[in-house]
């Protein structure tokens, strides 16, 4: 009993920790939108899109390593990989769709990973389209929280 009120604790804390992020990734969406995609960017507007690139990568690792990790805990599933915790949580309903998941981690990597300019309007454009669904995610994903009461609404 006691590890599940850790593991419920653990998951309360983890989505406090997405929403502060989320917050901050909504404003830095908004602005970088509006800057939109260009064959170059002024330093302040190179600020603004690394600042959304992290912010996308934060979230996208709070989510994915931690959110979804304690749910599946809390469910006693084992997940070995991201992959099949991404089928999983679809088949759970706990996110819309997995590959789109998938998709999120795959330009959280390239965040990580990336240092060629050539390619950072590939990566922003990404982020633009992807943001909405991992927004959407993570709230399916309280959702199935809340009514497994781990979470409080």
């Amino acid at each position: 009993m006691l590890n599940i009120e850790l593991n419920k604790q653990y998951l309360h804390d983890n989505f406090l920790k997405l929403d502060i992020s989320l917050k901050s990734f909504q404003h830095s969406l908004q602005k970088c939108r509006e800057i939109g995609i260009k064959e170059s960017y002024t330093f302040e507007e190179t600020e603004a899109l690394d600042s959304l690139t992290s912010k996308f990568a934060r979230i996208s690792d709070i989510f994915t390593q931690k959110v979804l990790r304690s749910i599946f805990l809390l469910l006693h599933e084992g997940t070995s990989n991201l992959i099949d915790l991404a089928n999983r949580a679809e088949k759970l309903n706990v996110i819309n769709n997995a590959d789109a998941l998938l998709l999120v981690r795959d330009i959280r990597n390239q965040i990580s990973h990336e240092y060629e300019d050539d390619n950072l309007n590939t990566i922003y454009s990404k982020i633009f389209i992807l943001a909405d669904s991992l927004r959407s995610d993570i709230e399916k994903s309280k959702q199935f929280a809340i009514k497994y009461e781990w979470l409080d609404n």
